[in-house]
């Protein structure tokens, strides 16, 4: 058979690829195995393009490059940094809160070398790993003991597990909140083996609808704090005071379930108040849950505060330990929390309330120095203007309040309507650092409120044009 009668004949063989000196250089970056994979591939796709154009050029390089593009793709990790302008600042799809520059120095400690861990280095005893956190969470709350598990869902569960199996609990019907993902509380009740005891309305709950509620079966009162959403206009809710001593009277704990919840008054800040977990306990409150990944500015974690006794029994249910966290949640916990031992000093060390707190003037600043450049890069393609927005919290963080934020509007020039503002936007997200925003009236919008690294940004603009012209 002639080479022309047979082009596959041109074929390198994986064994002459191997020896070439860029593949080498492959094999020392990705190891011989992943290379070997690549290559056949890579010979594999090439043969079925043969099959169809016999007279097709078998060029190495074309070759070498194919290879080295799967690897790169095979290798390049699922989670990736991004430029979140989405104009949510606590975005629950982009990650949450940032972790301040100590709490990611405490996470790359452990991560490098073994750690106490469950170890007491004092007496050579097996150690609990909650005892890392539960002094320093004591002392910001006053609370009597702490505990943490992976995240608040798992915080309501396990104390709706330990207190209410087989019994009741008692919720006003205004407070049955869904959180993302239509994961409702209760649905967590339910799962947990408690049985849920609505009282009062969707907007108006009393005390005696409270009292007239307990029963034998009775468990616990609970309160849920609308973390994401309002009810306004003809409302009543019951303070946490008189529940807690409702709760007390009848021989009951009485629980309440923060959410988003914070260690400071946000409104030394500018922001809205948001309730506290030492207000609670110092109202009377027996138990409090509440996120670490939200308003606190930590990792993601559920955080349980209130009295020795009932910390005790969750921590004895054998759920604590599937619900447990690790040593990096750990770390980062703690070395957030210390933050907050200065809170004079939180506005510049925590990422999340140093976003928030950002003016508006900053944020229209690095706007007017960000567009030449964005015009640049977009230059014929798309028209690109400065105009005034509103950010949100976010991650069902006072959901009703917006901040004054500035935001690059992209609007494409010429035909194609929507098919070029989702090119334009794939472009953005296509960049070694994908860039997301969000789509609105016929525009990519850009909220530039939690864009601080201007210079990474800026540098990978020139990329953008190309993408965005492919059809």
């Amino acid at each position: 058979m002639t080479e022309t009668a047979n082009p596959f004949a041109r074929l390198p063989s994986v064994d002459s690829l191997l020896a070439h000196p860029d593949i080498a250089s492959l094999k020392q970056c990705y190891g011989h195995s992943a290379v070997v994979a690549s290559l056949r591939s890579s010979l594999t796709e090439l043969r079925e393009t043969l099959s169809s154009q016999p007279d097709l050029e078998c060029d190495l390089g074309n070759l070498i490059t194919d290879c080295r593009q799967r690897l790169t793709i095979q290798f390049k990790p699922s989670l990736q940094p991004v430029f979140n302008l989405t104009g949510t600042v606590l975005h629950t799809n982009l990650g949450r809160a940032l972790l301040a520059d100590e709490a990611v120095e405490a996470v790359l400690a452990v991560l490098a070398s073994p750690c106490n861990l469950e170890y007491n280095l004092a007496d050579a005893r097996r150690g609990d790993r909650d005892d890392h956190i539960d002094g320093l969470i004591r002392e910001l709350t006053g609370a009597q003991a702490a505990t943490v598990v992976n995240n608040n869902a798992a915080a309501v569960f396990l104390l709706l597990n330990t207190l209410a199996m087989r019994k009741e609990v008692i919720v006003s019907r205004g407070e049955l909140i869904e959180i993302g993902g239509a994961f409702r509380i209760p649905d967590i009740m339910s799962r947990a083996g408690a049985r849920l005891r609505e009282v009062g309305t969707t907007n108006r709950t009393h005390l005696k609808d409270y009292a007239e509620a307990v029963g034998p079966r009775t468990a616990l009162i609970m309160k849920v704090h609308r973390s994401n959403y309002a009810i306004e206009g003809f409302t009543a809710t019951v303070p946490e005071g008189q529940l807690a001593e409702l709760a007390h009277d009848k021989g009951l704990p009485f629980v309440e379930d923060l959410g988003s919840g914070t260690l400071i008054d946000l409104s030394v800040h500018g922001l809205p108040k948001e309730p506290t977990p030492q207000q609670a306990l110092a109202k009377g409150t027996d138990l409090v849950s509440f996120s670490g990944d939200k308003l606190l500015g930590g990792p993601q974690a559920g955080i349980l505060v209130g009295s020795k006794e009932l910390i005790g029994k969750l921590k004895r249910n054998p759920l604590k330990r599937a619900l447990r966290v690790d040593k990096m949640t750990l770390a980062a916990l703690e070395a957030t929390l210390k933050l907050y031992r200065s809170p004079e000093l939180l506005a510049r060390q925590l990422p999340t309330l140093r976003l928030l707190i950002r003016t508006e003037e900053d944020i229209r600043s690095l706007a007017q120095r960000i567009l030449p450049p964005m015009q640049a890069a977009l230059i014929n393609q798309a028209e690109i203007s400065i105009e005034s927005c509103r950010s949100q919290i976010g991650s069902g963080s006072l959901p009703v309040d917006r901040l004054p934020s500035v935001s690059l509007v992209i609007k494409p020039k010429g035909k194609g309507g929507g098919k070029a503002l989702n090119r334009l936007a794939q472009a953005f997200r296509d960049l070694p650092i994908p860039v997301v925003g969000r789509l609105e009236n016929g525009a990519l919008r850009f909220d530039l409120r939690c864009l601080e690294d201007e210079a990474a940004f800026i540098s990978q603009l020139a990329m953008v044009g190309h993408g965005a012209r492919q059809p």
